[in-house]
């Protein structure tokens, strides 16, 4: 069933709670960003913050933009997802789906399934999964 939100910062609220069984199980909190309207039309925006990293998600019409901050390095989903999922991915996110809240459930999936790294690795960990991302990006180009 699609649910229908009134604004992203609803939406984005409503995102979180899928999310926060996951995070908060990692020491991570909820940090509400910027919100407004911009000329893509209105959006929100914040970050799971624990010590020196960050998971940032953007919301405008679906889950957007989601970066994994250590310190000052950072990394995308889709970068983070070729290393720990490998080739034949398994991972949900980004997906299609008319319910926004869907980016969501499929984000909880994958930092379940392939994101202990960030949740609970040490520094060493994400920043070797974010060397071999670099890496791979790297290598595609011409």
């Amino acid at each position: 069933m699609v649910e229908r939100m009134h604004s992203p910062k609803e939406t984005l609220a409503a995102g979180c709670a899928v999310l926060e069984p996951v995070l908060a199980a990692h020491g991570f909190a909820w940090v509400p960003g910027a919100a407004g309207h911009g000329s893509g039309g209105d959006f929100a925006s914040g970050s799971y913050v624990r010590g020196t990293r960050r998971l940032e998600l953007h919301f405008r019409h679906s889950l957007g933009l989601v970066t994994y901050h250590l310190g000052e390095r950072s990394l995308d989903h889709e970068a983070y997802m070729r290393v720990a999922a490998g080739a034949n991915g398994g991972n949900q996110y980004p997906g299609f789906s008319f319910d926004p809240i869907d980016g969501f459930r499929h984000l909880a999936h994958d930092l379940s399934k392939f994101c202990q790294s960030f949740l609970a690795g040490s520094d060493e960990d994400f920043n070797g999964i974010a060397s071999r991302a670099n890496t791979k990006v790297r290598k595609r180009l011409p």
